[in-house]
């Protein structure tokens, strides 16, 4: 049970990892083109750079597939990805862009401050300069409080 648990968390912050470096690197990168779509305003729904969502679900679909019949490490890292995915979606989807208007934007706490970073990120409309890739780690100073 605890190499399970160990291979969830794994597969989780590998994908925060590669997150961030994928996004950095490849979609503020070559695949620019697609990742745009997310940094435009649009009246649809879906974005061409959800196709990202799609490959990334793809993975961890694969990883479980591939790992179920023995509920090996590949399981459990399609489990942690998969998961990852799920608050990726409640966090950005719902709570940042509000893609989804099950809920308000966060007003305090830790989630205020993956706000901020966020919001600093989209302050850029073109590929470079652009900040914060990550969605879980994030620099320090977007936690910290303005005293007005």
């Amino acid at each position: 049970m605890i190499e399970a648990i160990g291979f969830t968390i794994l597969g989780f912050v590998i994908m925060e990892l590669t997150g961030w470096a994928i996004h950095k690197y490849l979609m503020h990168g070559p695949l620019w083109m697609i990742h745009k779509t997310h940094h435009e305003h649009s009246n649809s729904f879906f974005e061409l750079n959800d196709l990202f969502s799609l490959l990334f679900g793809s993975i961890a679909v694969l990883l479980i597939f591939l790992g179920v019949g023995e509920f090996d490490y590949r399981f459990w890292m399609g489990v942690g990805i998969s998961i990852y995915g799920m608050l990726y979606f409640f966090l950005h989807d719902v709570l940042i862009h509000r893609r989804v208007k099950w809920l308000d934007r966060p007003k305090s706490g830790f989630l205020k401050g993956i706000l901020k970073a966020h919001q600093a990120h989209h302050h850029s409309v073109r590929k470079e300069g652009a900040v914060s890739f990550g969605l879980f780690w994030v620099p320090k100073k977007y936690f910290k409080h303005r005293e007005r």
